[in-house]
Formats: C-alpha cells, structure tokens, sequence
C-alpha cells in the first residue's frame, strides 16, 4: 500500500543528527517568515519558477512537497530559511534538516525534468540586515537518488509499522467492550454524548459528579470514534497532576481482562522539572550529557518505547526508554507524542499561546478529540495564559544590569510609564485601552532584546530573559486587546524610599473565549467535563464554546440520605462579621464532632481566618484535635496533611477553600465523613474584581456581571468543596454551609440537585 508523506516530515524523521539545544535564540515569526521569502522571489529573474510543486515514490512512499524556487537556466533548486542575528548560531540539527529538505528536492526535480545534475543551495536569509547566504552543492542525479533512497528506505520501514499498529488500532477499538459489562446509568448517558459529539463534530460539556466515572466515560467513547471517524488522536488535559492518573488508570482498565493485548499507545507529558535529569545543568550539548548527540541517539530510543503496541509510556517508562538510549527524558516524551494515540497531560499542551501539542496538530492536520478534565478549571487557567505583567522596579533593575545597547529603549519604557502614571489620580486606575506610547515602547525595548540575542543563545542564568519573554507576552497581548480584557496600572508605595516610585501595568484577560474558540475548532469534538460546571450559559461566554455544544447533566448514583446538607443560617462569614463568627463555628464544628467523632474538612475564605478559628478550637475545645494548611506547603507537607485522614482517624483538618485540599482530594469510606464550608468562597471585592465586573457588564450586560464575577465562581469553589465527603455509592456523611447567604434562593439553586437542604442554627 502506499503512502504519502511531506518532505518536511521525511526529513525530520531521518535527517536530524548531533545536539538537543534548547537554549533560547529569537526565532522569526510565521509572518516574518512569509515576508522574507517574499524579499527572495522580488530578488529573481522572471525566469525563476516559484513554489514550485513536486513529488516523487520509492519504497513505496510517495513524497510531496513544494520547493522554495527553482532556477532553470543555471539547474539550481534554492530551500529559503530566514533567520535573526549570527548565522553561526544556527543549530547543527536544524542546518542537516534544511540541507536533507534541499537534497530531496533536488532529486524531485532531477527525476521530473531529466537533468543529470543540480545545484543544492539552502539560502539563509537574514531578516535584519536583508543578507543573503548561500550553502549550495552540485550533486548528480545519481547522488541524490541515493540520498532519496535512503531517507526512504529509513522512513517506509517505521512507516509500515505505523500503518500495521494504525490498522490493528482501529480494529481492535472497533470491537473494544467496555471493560465491567454494564455501564452505569449516568456513565452510558455520559458515553453516549460523548461518542456523538465526536461522530457529528461538535463540543460536549459535561456535568458528572464523582461516582460516575467520568473518566472512563469520556476515554471509552473516544476510543471508539477514533475507528468509527478517522480520529488520529486523543488528547487527555487535567489541570493538575493527579489527572493524569486517572487517565492512566483508566486506559489500563480498558486493557485490563483481554485476550489479546490492546494496541494502543499512551504517553504522559509531564513539566520538564519533573522529568530533568540534571536539573543542574544547561540543556544543551556543551553542558548536559543527555542534550550531547541527542538527535543521534533519538532513533534507538524512539523504537524501543513503542516496540510494544500497547505500549504505557507514562513518567517511569519514558525515563527507563530515556534511561536506556541516555537521552533527555522530557524531549524524547515530546517526540513520542508525535505517535502516540492517547496523550496524557496539562492543559497547556493544547490551550495555550504556545501549545505543543495544538502546533502540532495544524502542522500535521491531525484529526484529534480533546477531553478536558475538571474543565471548571480552564477558565482561570486560560485567563493566565492570556494575561501579562510589566514590574517598573523589575525594568529599572534589568536597566541596571543590561548592555549599553538594551538600556536607551529601557528608559524610553521607564519614561513612557512614568508619563501614563502622572496623569493617573489614584493608586490604581484601569483604562480603556493600553496607551499608545507605553504599547510603542514596550515593542522597541522588545526588539532591542530579540537583536541583542540574535548574536547566539542565551545563557541559562541570563537574568534579562525573564523581562523579555515579558516584554514579548505583553506585546502579542497589547496587539490583540479587545473587550475580553482589561488593562490596568498600580502604583505602590514600595521604592518611595529611594525617591523612584514603582509600578506594575497589567493586561488581564477576562474573557478568554478569542483565544480559546480557535482550539475547540481546530479539534474534532472537545469533551469538557467536570463535577461542577454550571450554569452552562457562564461557561458557554466565557470558554469559547460556539452555540452547537452539547449540555449534559448526568443524574447522580448518590441518594440524597447518604448526605446531611444543614444550612446554618445565623452567621455570617463576611468580612465585617468575622470577629462575631469565630466562636459559633468553633462551637459548631465541637458539637458535630462530639455528636459523631471521625474525621472532617473544615474551610475558611483565607489563612488568616483559618488561623483565627483554628486557634480558638484549640483554646476552647482541646477534647478535637485539628491540623491546618499552611500558605507555601510542598508536596511532602501536603500528603502528611491528607495521611491524617485514616480509617480509624479523627479529627479535623482546615483548608482554605479553593486550595490544594478543597478539589482534586479523594478520601472515601470513614477516612472523611463531614465538611464545614464556613465561606461563600467569593472572590475579594478589590479595584481589580470590581473592573473585572465592569468587563463583565460590557460584555454580558447588567444581569450578569455580578454572578459572572463574584456568585458563580464563589459556589463552585464550595460546590467542589463538599464534594470531597461523598466519593462512592457507599458512603455518607455531614456538610455544614455557614453563612445566611446561603438562605438565598439564587445560591441555592446553584448547588446540586441531588441535595438535600435542611436549616439550622448554631445558637
């Protein structure tokens, strides 16, 4: 059978040889690509043929591609690379690419126009100073075929392989039976949605609670579309570490009590600090033993991690692969991804600016779904990555240590700030748009740096890089500012004693439905499910969803007497009120526990009043012992704090909502049998929250504003909160919502539909 592929992706199977180095060099943008290759054709005769199509088959593959230009009087096939600052800079691995992308050209154009020889040139063109330089060679036609051949030969062998693991992939998924038999209710109508929305093209979200089995729900259906509908991926994003787990475990349920193993290959990515090897040393081939050859060594590595079709490559595999090949761990998981059918990892592989795993997607016109875990997440998440910050005190300090070069532009932005400051009243102001002075400087001190490193990579303790990869995020953002954002300036009072006052200017996304839009079509369906995701209408707005999505609200497998919901009704938590709120929650937390000892939540709005209330349980009632969470806990600190939680434990632990403890924490059975929610989990109303409303107002009008601001995120922060106490079909317990607000009919309505609500009173 045979098979097409791209000379780019010939090449860079086969031809990359010597060095990782992933030291930061300013590379041109797509555009600037596009506009120097344009200087490039205006350079050549009328004579000169342009983008020029071509292909050519061996060894069963058929390759195409469109060379940059062709020369017929002089037998010169020309490949045109743009590049920034010192050509010697370039990196060996991408000049064998671009020398193999030429070679192969000139044997297309060998064979279709019958020429015994050409001339090979890879023109690097320089987008700064507009110089061209070529690296040409004159080979034979018989050279090349050779050079051909052998890229071929190289490529159809794993090529085959692929094709065969394709071919029993989507056999196998076709004929795959769900792994328990039966579904569970609301897991089969979960599934159901799940596989139309990948067959009819369209997003799905999906509020499932725990005990569902979302996860598997989700994975199952997709599998099953990848056969049914061409998928050649499916991308599983959580937003934390844990996620990840769940993912694999369910994948390997799905293996699990078969004949025959399924051929299905999994890779989990994971942060390149958990997957360094020498996180003391510089990632490339002069400094780290694993970067030096990397790309010679990349083959071996490649075919040992999925010489197994059902091949798990979660974190420990790819390191023993890795391990084994000595190459970098991280990088060898980014290019296995390349040819995996699952990818387990963050949601910035597909959502943000710089996604891998989206970049990769349009380069190779993959067909993908895209299942989001705990999606209530994404929002704060995609507003992150589309928000940037400047530090005056950070430009001053830069200024300071920069070359003579980079400090003029610096205090031309230290200027421009300081006049946009001057004409601010206030401590803070936001303003409509970002100033056209301070956006101008912000782009020349931007330029100054991509010149400055131009001149060869960046040393890993370059303390300017971080104000420049700022510099860069705050540009792209200042460009593409619209209603979805806002831009503000705070002045503080910090530097005043050295007679320089300070200031931070930020560009706040929102509203990150632009920017996330263009994801959910790049993908095939996208799957966004989680415990609590309502009220549809908010996440619609605000995660760029288009009107065809799916709603889904899967029926719970919990009764409503296996959980106590008790509003209590007399106190109030606002910030005001706290003072005359600690000894009623203290005295309520005792009485529950003394009623039925064992282990519960508590969470409190912030560390300040979690240290409050922690301290008068401890004075007035010693008999209950209580843990808290401390602000900055590492991951050590964080599972002491949940190995309190035994079978036979009691006691109480506090939490500040919204934590590391308040989601993502699956303790079920007697390991927690009751939570106090002492909170509405509002976020604080500040100038920042209350321009954010104002945004919000714009957008979405007067009725909105406020819940999308303040009321939605708030309860589902204590939605997911008292999640924690009901984890399976078997266990019961306590939740205790403190604050009359929550009396209210609009809050109520919020919380979930399975509950039922009681009132009490603490006194």
């Amino acid at each position: 059978m045979n098979l097409d592929v791209a000379v780019r992706t010939l090449c860079d199977f086969t031809a990359r040889a010597g060095d990782l180095d992933s030291r930061f060099t300013p590379a041109p943008t797509a555009l600037e690509g596009m506009a120097g290759h344009a200087v490039i054709a205006a350079r050549r005769g009328a004579a000169f043929e342009h983008e020029v199509r071509l292909s050519a088959t061996h060894a069963g593959l058929t390759v195409r591609g469109r060379a940059d230009g062709f020369d017929a009087e002089a037998r010169r096939v020309e490949e045109v690379k743009t590049y920034r600052g010192d050509l010697a800079s370039l990196r060996a691995n991408q000049r064998a690419l671009h020398r193999a992308q030429a070679r192969v050209y000139g044997h297309m154009l060998c064979e279709s126009r019958g020429l015994e020889r050409i001339t090979v040139a890879v023109v690097y063109f320089n987008l700064d100073t507009e110089l061209e330089t070529a690296e040409a060679e004159t080979l034979t036609a018989a050279e090349l075929q050779a050079v051909f051949a052998d890229l071929c030969t190289r490529y159809a062998e794993w090529a085959a392989r692929e094709r065969a693991h394709r071919l029993a992939r989507d056999a196998a998924f076709e004929s795959l039976a769900f792994p328990y038999g039966t579904m569970r209710a609301g897991q089969r109508q979960l599934a159901v949605a799940v596989y139309r929305a990948a067959r009819d093209g369209h997003p799905v979200m999906a509020q499932a609670p725990t005990g569902v089995g979302k996860t598997l729900g989700t994975l199952f259906p997709l599998l099953k579309a990848c056969a049914a509908q061409g998928l050649d991926k499916v991308f599983f994003l959580s937003a934390k570490g844990p996620g990840h787990a769940l993912a694999l475990d369910a994948l390997a349920q799905l293996r699990a009590g078969r004949d025959a193993p399924l051929p299905l290959r999994v890779v989990e990515l994971v942060a390149r600090d958990k997957a360094c090897v020498h996180p003391d040393r510089a990632c490339h081939g002069d400094a780290c033993p694993r970067a030096r050859g990397f790309y010679d060594r990349l083959p071996g590595a490649r075919a040992q991690a999925l010489a197994a079709p059902d091949a798990t490559l979660d974190r420990a595999a790819v390191r023993a692969a890795a391990d084994a090949h000595e190459v970098c761990p991280y990088y060898l998981a980014q290019e296995l991804a390349r040819w995996a059918d699952v990818v387990v990892g963050d949601y910035n592989y597909w959502f943000d600016s710089s996604a891998m795993l989206y970049a990769l997607t349009q380069v190779h016109q993959w067909r993908v779904a895209v299942a989001v875990d705990e999606a209530h997440n994404l929002l704060e998440r995609a507003r992150r990555m589309y928000s940037a910050s400047l530090s005056m005190g950070a430009v001053r300090a830069a200024r300071g240590l920069a070359p003579a070069a980079l400090r003029k532009p610096l205090d031309g932005l230290l200027r421009s700030w300081r006049a946009v400051l001057k004409k601010q009243e206030g401590d803070y102001a936001a303003h409509e748009m970002v100033p056209g002075n301070l956006r101008e400087a912000v782009q020349r001190a931007a330029t100054a740096f991509a010149d400055h490193y131009a001149s060869g990579p960046a040393a890993p303790d370059d303390l300017l890089l971080g104000l420049y990869f700022a510099l860069l995020q705050f540009g792209r953002l200042a460009e593409s500012f619209g209603s979805h954002a806002l831009f503000d300036m705070t002045r503080h009072t910090r530097g005043l004693e050295y007679g320089k006052p300070d200031s931070d200017a930020c560009i706040r996304n929102v509203v990150p439905a632009p920017y996330l839009a263009a994801r959910h079509a790049a993908a095939r369906s996208t799957v966004l499910f989680s415990g609590t995701f309502s009220p549809a209408g908010f996440y619609l707005d605000t995660l760029g969803l288009p009107p065809a999505t799916t709603w889904l609200d899967v029926e719970a497998p919990f009764s409503a007497e296996q959980l106590r919901v008790r509003v209590v009704g007399d106190v109030s938590t606002r910030w005001r009120d706290r003072a005359g709120s600690l000894e009623p929650i203290a005295d309520l937390i005792a009485a529950q526990y003394a009623e039925q000892p064992g282990n519960y939540l508590g969470f409190l709005s912030s560390f300040d009043y979690l240290a409050q209330v922690t301290a008068l349980m401890r004075q007035r009632h010693p008999q209950v012992p209580v843990w808290e969470q401390s602000p900055g806990m590492d991951e050590a600190a964080r599972a002491a704090f949940l190995a309190r939680f035994t079978e036979s434990g009691r006691g109480v632990g506090f939490a500040v909502l919204g934590g590391a403890f308040a989601e993502g924490v699956d303790l079920p059975g007697r390991r927690l049998i009751g939570a106090f929610v002492a909170t509405l989990g509002l976020p604080q109303v500040n100038p920042v929250n209350e321009q954010i409303m104002a945004t919000m107002r714009a957008r979405f009008g007067d009725d909105a504003a406020y819940d999308y601001t303040y009321l939605y995120p708030g309860l589902q922060k204590v939605v997911q909160a008292a999640g924690r106490v009901i984890r399976s079909e078997t266990d019961t317990g306590t939740v205790h919502l403190i604050d009359d607000r929550f009396r209210r009919h609009k809050v109520r309505a919020l919380l979930p539909g399975w509950w039922r609500v009681t009132e009490m009173r603490a006194r």
